[in-house]
C-alpha cells in the first residue's frame, strides 16, 4: 500500500453559521457558567458536541428536559414557533443560534404563507432544519424529497404555489427536483435568492474540481450531517469512490487498495483538526506531497445574537479568546 499524494479540498470544514453557533455555546459558558442547556446537537458533528459537553454544555432532545427558568440555546438548524412558545411558557432564557441563512428560509415561508400559497419545501424528511422550517407554516407546507415526489405532489391550486429548499442539499439533485416543479407548476414563485447556502455550494464545487485528480475521496463528517452526506453523493455521481468518516478510526484499509492519490474534504460542521489528523494518518504510507486546492475564499461572518451581544462586556475574556468577530 503506497499512497503517494494527498489533496485537500478548499474550502472545507466550518462555515460561518457553524463558527457562530459553536462560539455562542462557548461564550454562554464563559458568561453564565454551567449548566447551559442546548436543544438538539448545536451542529451535526459528534466531535464538536462531545467537546462542548466536556466544557459543561448539557444537550437535550426536547425542552421538557430543561428546568423552568434555565438558560437554553437553540441549535443552528432552527426551530418552529411551537418550540419558541414552549420556551416562553417555561420561562426559559433563550439564546437563538439558528444560522441566519436558515432564518432567511423561515422568513420566506412566513411571507408565502401570508400570501395564501401552498409551500413546497424541497428537503429531507426528519432533518432538524426541515422540522423547524415546516413548523412555520404547518398547514400550508408539503415536503418534497425526490424527483418522484415532485412528479406526484398534489396541491389545491396549482397557480398558488411557492417553492423553498433546505439549505444543505445537493445542488445537482435540487436542480432536477426544481425543474420538475417548474414544469408542473409554471406559475410557482421562488425566493429571489437561492436557499442552498454558500458553504454547501462551495464545498460541492470543490469536490467536483478535485474529482479527476483523486482515486479515493474521504469526507470528514458525522452521518447525521446532511451537507457531509451530500459531498459523498456528489463525488460518487462523478465517478469517484467516496466514503464518509467521523475521524481516522473509521478508515477501512480495504478502501486503500490500489489507491495512489487520496482526496480529503470536510463537511461544514467538521473541525479542521480532524482533517489534519487524517493527513497525518497517511504520511507514514509514503506520501511525498500534500497539496491544497486553490478554492473560493470564504470571508462571511455572522453577528452574534442580540442576547449575547447585550451581556458581553467589552474587552472580556470571551470577546478576546473566543474570537467573537469570527475565526481567521
Amino acid at each position: 500500500m503506497a499512497i503517494e499524494r494527498v489533496i485537500l479540498a478548499a474550502p472545507r470544514g466550518f462555515c460561518a453559521g457553524v463558527d457562530r453557533a459553536i462560539d455562542i455555546v462557548n461564550i454562554a459558558l464563559e458568561l453564565y457558567g454551567t449548566p447551559v442547556y442546548v436543544r438538539k446537537e448545536i451542529v451535526h458533528n459528534a466531535h464538536v458536541v462531545q467537546e462542548l459537553r466536556g466544557r459543561g454544555a448539557v444537550f437535550v432532545d426536547e425542552l421538557d428536559e430543561v428546568p423552568d427558568g434555565a438558560r437554553v440555546i437553540f441549535s443552528a438548524h432552527g426551530i418552529g414557533p411551537a418550540v419558541r412558545a414552549q420556551a416562553a411558557a417555561k420561562g426559559l432564557r433563550v439564546i437563538d443560534a439558528t444560522c441566519p441563512l436558515v432564518t432567511k428560509v423561515h422568513l420566506e415561508a412566513l411571507k408565502f404563507a401570508r400570501e395564501g400559497r401552498v409551500i413546497l419545501l424541497v428537503g429531507h424528511a426528519g432533518h432538524d432544519e426541515v422540522i423547524g422550517t415546516m413548523g412555520h407554516a404547518p398547514g400550508q407546507m408539503v415536503l418534497v424529497g425526490s424527483v418522484e415526489e415532485a412528479e406526484q405532489v398534489q396541491v389545491p391550486d396549482p397557480e398558488r404555489v411557492a417553492v423553498i429548499t433546505q439549505t444543505t442539499l445537493s445542488i445537482d439533485d435540487t436542480l432536477e427536483i426544481i425543474a420538475v416543479l417548474k414544469r408542473r407548476f409554471p406559475k410557482a414563485v421562488f425566493p429571489p435568492k437561492d436557499d442552498i447556502c454558500y458553504a454547501t455550494q462551495n464545498r460541492q464545487m470543490a469536490v467536483k474540481e478535485m474529482a479527476g485528480s483523486v482515486d479515493l475521496l474521504l469526507v470528514i463528517g458525522s452521518p447525521n450531517s446532511s451537507n457531509s452526506m451530500r459531498l459523498v453523493e456528489v463525488a460518487q455521481a462523478v465517478g469517484v469512490r467516496a466514503h464518509l468518516i467521523d475521524d481516522v478510526s473509521e478508515i477501512d484499509p480495504r478502501w486503500l487498495e490500489g489507491v495512489r492519490t487520496v482526496g480529503i474534504t470536510a463537511g461544514a460542521s467538521a473541525p479542521e483538526h480532524l482533517v489534519q489528523e487524517t493527513v497525518e494518518f497517511f504520511q507514514p504510507m509514503g506520501v511525498s506531497r500534500v497539496e491544497e486546492l486553490d478554492g473560493i475564499r470564504e470571508d462571511v461572518v455572522f453577528a452574534l445574537p442580540p442576547e449575547i451581544q447585550r451581556d458581553l462586556p467589552a474587552g472580556s475574556k470571551a470577546a478576546r479568546s473566543l474570537r467573537v468577530l469570527g475565526r481567521p
